[in-house]
């Protein structure tokens, strides 16, 4: 595990922003503008023009819209994508236990901030190195650098979600830890540059999205229980 993993953000300041971007695009957005004003004080017109850009493209990936969360019934979308797996004869990553799958690519034009699926306790998060394959990949699952959570909710049924960087991703971040009462559309980290979340439901869960759907973190309906 890296050490500076669960170092990666201040959580109150994450999972209750106001402003307009996340916090660790801050120093990319903050640092392509002081060089862009350097630039343009030197009178150096393409590194200006260029770090412009990159302060217009990081400003713009690093968004961090506010949204309102939808009222209790459903399980929310964790992230911003396309739906680009629906197993229901998947298998649990943590107990090996037969379960439902939902993988969300999100692609580089996607909002990266994740939020909670359900309310709930974070049982247990662990970090993995690995590869940086391309996260549509199925083995992408397995072998890429990820996040797992287990999440407990108040019925006390437990999901697994899994962070998973991407081709370009280099950065899984996370402002929540063991113990923590998560709230249902809550921010819980985030992933740089493209990449896919996974989640590993139970199986009498009943499906509110289909294959190759578009879906927002915190907003879209993803699953429903029978008796709710």
């Amino acid at each position: 595990m890296k050490e500076d993993f669960f170092k990666a953000g201040i959580p109150e300041f994450n999972i209750n922003n106001t402003l307009f971007v996340a916090r660790p695009g801050l120093v990319f957005i903050l640092g392509s503008l002081a060089l862009c004003i350097l630039f343009w004080c030197l009178d150096l017109k393409i590194p200006r023009d260029v770090f412009l850009v990159l302060f217009l493209f990081t400003s713009w990936f690093f968004r961090d819209p506010h949204r309102e969360t939808p009222p209790p019934g459903f399980a929310l979308s964790p992230a911003d994508g396309t739906v680009i797996r629906l197993d229901k004869d998947a298998t649990d990553p943590l107990n090996g236990s037969s379960a439902v799958k939902i993988s969300i690519f999100m692609s580089l034009f996607s909002v990266h901030v994740n939020r909670v699926p359900v309310d709930g306790t974070l049982l247990s998060q662990s970090y993995h190195k690995g590869l940086f394959l391309n996260a549509g990949f199925d083995k992408a699952s397995a072998d890429n650098e990820r996040n797992v959570l287990e999440i407990e909710d108040p019925e006390k049924r437990r999901i697994v979600m899994v962070q998973i960087a991407g081709l370009v991703a280099r950065r899984i971040v996370s402002w929540v830890k063991p113990g923590d009462l998560l709230k249902r559309g809550q921010r819980f980290g985030m992933i740089r540059f493209g990449s896919r979340v996974d989640l590993f439901i139970p199986r009498d869960a009943v499906l509110m999205v289909s294959l190759g759907q578009s879906v927002l973190a915190g907003h879209t309906p993803l699953w429903r229980y029978k008796d709710e």
